[in-house]
């Protein structure tokens, strides 16, 4: 089965390139293709739900002392807002040395192409935020796909099951079943990727041609070098420093989600894969189910970079360059209003603009300016912001006790591969009965 899931991935690549072909030959027949790349990525976020929900309350569920759960969600969060300032800095400091935006001009289409992004985006206040992780129903979270809303109806449901003791092990035990059913069927969705890719680039391809790219190649350029050398650079240190883990190793580990994320435009198809490889790579059950979802929400390095960028380069290109504490505080209010938005598709053109609206409305139709490159920027900022929560995840298991990096010496040189098949380790790592599991999974390595 294996093989067959590395045909799976070459097919993939071949469908990309096919797709490069058929949105610079026939920009309208490309343009046409674009259902079967919505359409896969609809079909990976309606499997999004239940594998969180699963994810996170065997992990929650089976560690008897509630204080385990708190200390990883405590300690990713502080990592998460430690890293989004420093990919903030990053993106400032960038910015303001190469200066893209000077020489360029805004047109009619481009300031109507702005409004419209503006009205997508409209800023929330900390309130509207904070009121929106909470679901309508117990239910409904699965419905409407929100990430959040099921990171609480799911930590919810661990922590009672955690309160019934031995009364809730037949639930936990059906849960597992669910979470193997569930894998399956994502199993199954990943052959119909070729398909998906094959669509998403001949319509991006289509959409943008190459005239979007020849003005604004340099922006362009320096945001995907910043991105490598924050990925490469700074969580490389990192992962090496704390969890004395090569970062290529791991980059190659995760090598069919990031074609996958590159062939969909959306992170958010590599959320499921995601928790299963860094769980079959060491990491604890509780701290990748925690921490993974948590922080495509709240660990948004490439989403800051661009914003951080994005934003230099419109003052700059309108003629209204904005004084150093004037981006520091306009660029950490949308960081903070971008949460909740990864893994969505121009999400992080609609929090730029919806960000210039609030703070200098003046700015906004330069947005414009980059409307046409955005759908190639968005493919760096979620393979970064992908890259940031897999060493997230491995650090925060280093940190809480939740990682054997003696299993992912192993993982990552090969020697204990992942069962594609499935997405789960059926032969090693069949789920333990709920009853028996303590805080074995949290102990130290």
């Amino acid at each position: 089965m294996r093989d067959r899931t590395h045909y799976l991935y070459l097919a993939v690549i071949v469908a990309v390139l096919a797709g490069v072909l058929v949105g610079f030959v026939w920009p309208d027949v490309g343009l046409a293709l674009k259902p079967l790349g919505t359409g896969f990525v609809a079909l990976i976020k309606m499997m999004i739900g239940p594998i969180i929900f699963c994810t996170i309350v065997l992990g929650v569920g089976s560690v008897t002392k509630a204080a385990s759960v708190g200390k990883v969600g405590g300690l990713a969060l502080g990592y998460f807002l430690v890293m989004s300032t420093v990919a903030l800095v990053i993106g400032l400091v960038v910015g303001n040395l190469i200066d893209p935006g000077s020489g360029l001009h805004l047109t009619d289409a481009a300031k109507q192409a702005a409004a419209a992004e503006a009205a997508k985006g409209e800023a929330t206040g900390t309130a509207d935020f904070l009121l929106g992780i909470i679901p309508t129903t117990l239910v409904s979270a699965f419905t409407e796909g929100q990430v959040l809303q099921t990171l609480v109806v799911a930590l919810l449901t661990g922590f009672a099951l955690q309160a019934m003791g031995a009364k809730g092990a037949p639930v936990l035990n059906a849960i597992a079943h669910l979470q193997r059913l569930v894998f399956r069927i994502l199993a199954m969705i990943m052959w119909a990727a070729p398909i998906g890719a094959f669509g998403a680039i001949a319509a991006l391809v289509g959409a943008t041609g190459l005239d979007a790219l020849k003005s604004l190649a340099v922006l362009m350029a320096a945001f995907y070098i910043t991105c490598a050398l924050f990925v490469g650079v700074v969580l490389g240190t990192l992962l090496w420093v704390f969890a004395r883990i090569n970062l290529w190793s791991l980059l190659r580990y995760l090598g069919r989600e990031f074609l996958l994320i590159l062939s969909t435009s959306s992170s958010e198809s590599a959320l499921p894969r995601l928790i299963a490889k860094m769980e079959h790579l060491g990491v604890s059950r509780t701290v990748a189910g925690i921490t993974v979802p948590t922080g495509y929400s709240f660990n948004l390095d490439g989403t800051a970079i661009y914003l951080t960028m994005a934003t230099l380069f419109i003052a700059s290109a309108t003629g209204a360059p904005l004084q150093p504490a004037e981006q520091v505080g306009l660029l950490l209010f949308m960081v903070i209003a971008s949460k909740g938005a990864a893994g969505v598709t121009g999400a992080g053109l609609a929090t730029l603009a919806g960000g210039l609206q609030s703070h200098r409305p003046e700015l906004v139709d330069g947005v414009g300016l980059i409307v046409g490159i955005d759908r190639f920027m968005s493919e760096a900022r979620a393979l970064t912001n992908f890259a940031g929560n897999a060493v997230a995840t491995v650090l925060v298991g280093r940190w809480t006790g939740g990682f054997d990096r003696e299993r992912a010496l192993e993982v990552l040189a090969g020697r204990d591969p992942f069962d594609e098949s499935t997405l789960l380790d059926d032969d090693e790592r069949e789920p333990e009965p709920p009853a028996a599991q303590t805080d074995r999974e949290m102990s130290p390595v």
